[in-house]
């Protein structure tokens, strides 16, 4: 398998690949949504940080990537206790789907060939304890979108049809990316993510030729390309698994969530999953930062990814949602 484009060696978007980051530090945040331009990195940074997080340790032959006997569904087959390692899955969603192709069915040909009732492992299997990735996000039907999100939040994923009671973990990280252009998502899916994040083409002539000299460089010799930038990819993975054993430790003061608490009033964002996700996103920033407890300066780095797509959308503020909440959390917070 080919390795892909180093993350580190990623030019500019640096708010996509700070959300990126915080998911791998704490994948309960709750996934990834991007909206941009076409070929601004989205999918390259998707691919390059599962390949940049150690590989993960699954029983052979396990379906859903189960670690243990006991994560082994009942369902499946072989039931052995030999284990292996392997990179952290990226599942590519495509367009037409379908919610079989998903979630998982009856096995036609087995039980054609054999009459056996058995069940024939989904998308959502073979994504746990890795990525989803689901590119032009907005044109998916909206029941699709709708049963990934449940899934997501719930970390299983059940099946009840076809005579069929089936369940099994389904753990990953949701990356969903796409063309506001081409369509937006509905407010309620909107709310789901948990955190969301604008790209755009750079303007910068200087940032751009850069984006094409490394580019150039990694096609024309690979091998170069990716030894000249391991050791970076190294640093940022020790980072990554130091923040994940600090997380639990990270102090939570009361006064920090008084301010969760007044941003979200301020800006007017309904029900409480924009405080719960902001606090859960500024201590995963703080673990990767190496600080004992979460402050002001945490807030104020994660609130537009956390907020900016869970507010009333206002046709007069020119700025944006994610101005929006800069500007506020800067005076809240101040």
């Amino acid at each position: 398998m080919k390795q892909p484009f180093p993350f580190t060696a990623i030019v500019g978007q640096a708010a996509m690949k700070q959300a990126m980051v915080l998911t791998a530090v704490d994948p309960g945040i709750g996934g990834v949504l991007v909206f941009g331009d076409r070929g601004t990195g989205k999918s390259t940074a998707v691919r390059a940080l599962a390949a940049l997080l150690p590989p993960i340790r699954v029983i052979e032959g396990s379906p859903t990537n189960a670690e243990t006997l006991e994560d082994h569904p009942a369902w499946a087959d072989p039931r052995v206790d030999v284990t292996t390692e392997v990179p952290t899955p990226v599942v590519d969603l495509p367009l037409g789907a379908t919610e079989d192709r998903v979630t998982g069915a009856l096995d036609i040909e087995r039980a054609l060939t054999q009459g056996v009732k058995a069940f024939e492992p989904g998308l959502l299997a073979r994504a746990n304890r890795g990525y989803l990735y689901i590119d032009e996000v907005n044109l998916l039907e909206d029941h699709i979108v709708d049963l990934l999100l449940d899934v997501a939040q719930s970390g299983e994923n059940v099946i009840e049809r076809e005579g069929l009671s089936i369940r099994h973990d389904a753990r990953f990280v949701l990356v969903g990316s796409g063309n506001p252009e081409e369509g937006e998502l509905r407010p309620q899916l909107l709310d789901r993510f948990g955190l969301s994040v604008e790209v755009r083409s750079p303007d910068d002539i200087e940032e751009r030729i850069e984006v094409i000299r490394r580019r150039a460089a990694f096609d024309t010799d690979r091998a170069a390309f990716l030894r000249k930038w391991a050791a970076e990819d190294a640093a940022l993975r020790a980072a990554i698994l130091a923040a994940r054993a600090r997380l639990a430790d990270v102090a939570t003061p009361d006064a920090t969530l008084r301010d969760c608490a007044q941003l979200c009033v301020a800006l007017g964002s309904d029900g409480l999953r924009g405080e719960l996700t902001l606090l859960r996103t500024a201590r995963a920033q703080a673990a990767f930062e190496g600080a004992q407890a979460v402050t002001r300066a945490h807030l104020r780095a994660v609130a537009p990814m956390a907020l900016s797509h869970r507010l009333r959308r206002d046709p007069l503020d020119e700025a944006g949602s994610s101005t929006r909440v800069t500007r506020m959390a800067d005076d809240v917070l101040a």
